[in-house]
């Protein structure tokens, strides 16, 4: 069994979590813990989370942000990866992490990730996802870019040490969407940001539901707001889709 507690912010998640308790429990090593931080699901996700093993928590207000904050404070392992419902980490995730957190000048990493669904596999988004993680802070922090500083997303499955995630206040809780990044600028303060050459796979439902042209177009429109300190209602331009 590893040192790594998984950490799922969830809302209304019963459609994602049979593939997603597939995946883990094919993990070897098993991680340390599964922590489901539930946000109020009307569906069945609590129920589908308790039958896995998870140990569930519920958290009110809700909101991605303190949802991550709760789940970090309840995690017992040292290092903790924040996993999204619809994503699905390599079987060998624990032992990665764990290798790339003994680097103490990295703080915080996170996974590759390519956008697929049913029918197709989401290239020209995913290469752009990719991409942000460079041009982003380039662009908008050029100082902690410097630094080493990448801005890694929710899609990217970040991993960092506990310890160094409380230090720094873990994800602004005000925060609806971006937290994130924010969080990485945040840890740049106690060393460098990587975003590693292995691959996680993410549901497209986004990209399916908006269509790639506005799906890309909300992620650059969003994403300069918030490089622009322009924080306040950045929520209001991310629909939520389930």
């Amino acid at each position: 069994m590893s040192q790594v507690s998984i950490v799922i912010p969830a809302l209304d998640e019963e459609a994602a979590l049979p593939r997603l308790i597939r995946s883990l429990s094919a993990l070897y090593p098993q991680p340390r813990e599964i922590i489901l931080v539930d946000g109020g699901s009307s569906d069945g996700t609590v129920e589908l989370a308790k039958e896995a093993g998870f140990l569930v928590v519920h958290q009110h207000p809700r909101g991605r942000a303190r949802q991550i904050n709760r789940g970090v404070e309840e995690a017992k392992g040292p290092i903790v990866c924040v996993l999204h419902a619809d994503t699905i980490l390599p079987e060998d995730a624990c032992s990665i992490i764990e290798e790339v957190i003994q680097d103490r000048r990295t703080v915080l990493a996170g996974f590759t990730a390519i956008l697929e669904g049913p029918r197709r596999t989401r290239w020209v988004t995913s290469l752009h996802n990719w991409a942000k993680t460079w041009y982003a802070p380039a662009l908008f922090r050029p100082h902690l870019f410097a630094r080493g500083c990448r801005l890694l997303f929710g899609d990217h499955a970040m991993f960092f040490r506990r310890e160094d995630y409380l230090a720094v206040g873990g994800c602004d809780p005000e925060m609806a969407v971006m937290e994130e990044a924010d969080l990485c600028v945040k840890m740049t303060s106690l060393g460098r940001v990587r975003l590693i050459d292995r691959l996680v796979r993410t549901d497209d439902r986004r990209v399916a539901a908006w269509g790639g042209l506005k799906a890309n177009w909300i992620y650059l429109q969003v994403g300069i707001k918030w490089g622009l300190g322009m924080r306040k209602r950045l929520g209001d331009q991310y629909p939520d889709v389930r």
